[in-house]
């Protein structure tokens, strides 16, 4: 993680729009995780970055939590969370055996494959009930996205796969979601800790990226009833795609 003195106002103007795409995840706009993502591995060094973004997803989850936990379906949660701590202890394994020099790639290109489910997911109502017409999906599926969560805090599209899936109502698939993610990015903080990915300094880097963090959530909220999300939805794919294929092919 490089000095935050030495990061440039360009790059902090990155990181600032990277905490606004993660609040803003959590606010019905999915795709923004992605991009939030890919703008903060080109300022820190992608396996850095995954540490350093743990913890405002987690304060993003809080809010989500907060203003979505009633409406969970537990018996869906439930389903696929064991599969799922599973997936982030492989993932944990892993990591240490990628070397540093292809981490940026397997980012990149786990979230091309990521974004190529979330299209998918869109023209094929039929990947939508695989998870409902054939329960024993939740294994792998929670396998993967726990995997992806640690690796690259990208499980979003096979969440998405997954509630779809379930054929839950928008709030609940909202309720659910957050209170996955939530509980599923609390259990890595000792596995990230461990590998050196959060530390005093990116816990300062944090602290100063919060209110971005913060705005996004409330930001989003707001904007998801003045804007096409259909259109706003085929933007990010479409932004998300770009940068995860330049992050694939450095």
């Amino acid at each position: 993680m490089p000095n935050l003195t030495d990061l440039s106002a360009f790059q902090w103007t990155l990181a600032a729009l990277a905490a606004l795409g993660l609040g803003m995840s959590k606010s019905g706009f999915g795709g923004m995780a992605m991009v939030g993502i890919l703008l903060m591995a080109q300022i820190i060094p992608a396996r850095e970055s995954t540490g350093v973004i743990l913890p405002m997803l987690i304060l993003a989850d809080v809010f989500a939590v907060r203003a979505f936990h009633s409406h969970a379906v537990w018996r869906v949660l439930w389903r696929i969370l064991p599969a799922a701590v599973v997936g982030v202890i492989v993932g944990w394994m892993a990591m240490p055996l990628i070397p540093v020099q292809y981490f940026a790639p397997v980012i990149g290109w786990i979230v091309s494959v990521l974004i190529g489910l979330t299209i998918l997911q869109k023209f094929s109502p039929r990947l939508q009930e695989i998870a409902a017409d054939h329960p024993a999906i939740a294994w792998p599926l929670g396998v993967l996205a726990g995997f992806t969560t640690m690796i690259a805090n990208a499980a979003g599209s096979v969440m998405t796969i997954y509630l779809l899936g379930c054929r839950l109502p928008k709030y609940e698939f909202v309720g659910t979601a957050a209170w996955f993610f939530f509980l599923i990015n609390v259990f890595k903080i000792p596995f990230s800790a461990s590998l050196g990915l959060i530390t005093p300094q990116t816990l300062v880097f944090n602290a100063t990226l919060a209110p971005a963090v913060i705005f996004g959530v409330f930001g989003g909220r707001i904007l998801l009833g003045k804007i096409n999300q259909q259109v706003f939805e085929w933007l990010l794919i479409a932004m998300a795609l770009a940068g995860s294929l330049r992050l694939a092919l450095s």
